[in-house]
């Protein structure tokens, strides 16, 4: 027997969001999963290909394959934003071209990255002297301390791990994270703190972590999540997800 059937507009009523993750991350979609937990709000993720070893020369690859993992997002949606998931490399390939890269296959989607979600929510909040904690060897922090001085940033205190395998910075630890974010807060007075690296393990102690400094903390997940809600009108004041997303 043939069954009769109703449709509807699908899972994403409020907005459908997309986001290119890393080979090699393992932080970014449960963050996400997280954060994106809002009735009718739907995401959908590809990967694209990325070698454990972060240079830039590493990064600057990944532009030319932007555009055929957009295209494993299911095609017959219209995506209203689509975040690409790497902070070091959306410093080197710049956020122009991370999103003429995407647009050439979903040429009416908004698109983040990173480093463009970090400047808005820094310009959000009304912040200008950061503290800058990353994971990255020295040249890759440099280029994303050059950025954020570009866009009208002060970098006041600076602090990195200096772990150039991607697989090592899955596995830092909350605690050494907590700990970093401690001291370079105490280094000089700061505005905000910016936690760079989808890869980090920050959202869940980021609450901890502002209490202890008394400052916004604005990391590469939590500013791509709050932007890209923002950027498909579906953000809602969620305090608990830190300062950035308490702001109506």
């Amino acid at each position: 027997m043939k069954l009769d059937f109703d449709t509807d507009g699908g899972i994403g009523t409020g907005a459908t969001l997309g986001v290119i993750v890393l080979e090699t991350d393992e932080t970014l979609e449960p963050e996400f999963a997280r954060m994106m937990d809002l009735p009718g709000v739907a995401l959908y993720h590809s990967r694209i290909p990325m070698v454990s070893e972060i240079r830039p020369d590493t990064l600057a690859k990944m532009e030319a394959d932007l555009p055929s993992s957009a295209r494993l997002l299911p095609p017959s949606l219209e995506f209203d934003v689509i975040g690409y998931g790497c902070t070091s490399a959306s410093t080197v390939i710049g956020s122009d071209n991370v999103a003429r890269a995407i647009q050439s296959v979903f040429p009416n989607a908004l698109v983040s990255d990173p480093l463009a979600a970090l400047i808005a929510a820094g310009r959000h909040l009304g912040v200008r002297r950061l503290g800058f904690v990353t994971p990255y060897v020295p040249e890759v922090s440099q280029r994303m301390r050059d950025r954020l001085e570009d866009a009208g940033f002060e970098i006041t205190a600076f602090g990195s791990f200096e772990e150039g395998d991607d697989r090592v910075v899955a596995r830092i630890t909350e605690e050494s994270i907590v700990k970093a974010a401690e001291t370079v807060a105490a280094q000089a007075d700061c505005d905000a703190l910016v936690i760079s690296c989808t890869n980090l393990r920050v959202l869940g102690r980021l609450a901890d972590i502002e209490a202890r400094i008394g400052l916004p903390v604005l990391t590469s997940n939590v500013a791509m999540g709050w932007h890209m809600l923002h950027q498909a009108g579906a953000h809602v004041p969620r305090p608990e997800l830190g300062q950035l997303f308490a702001t109506p």
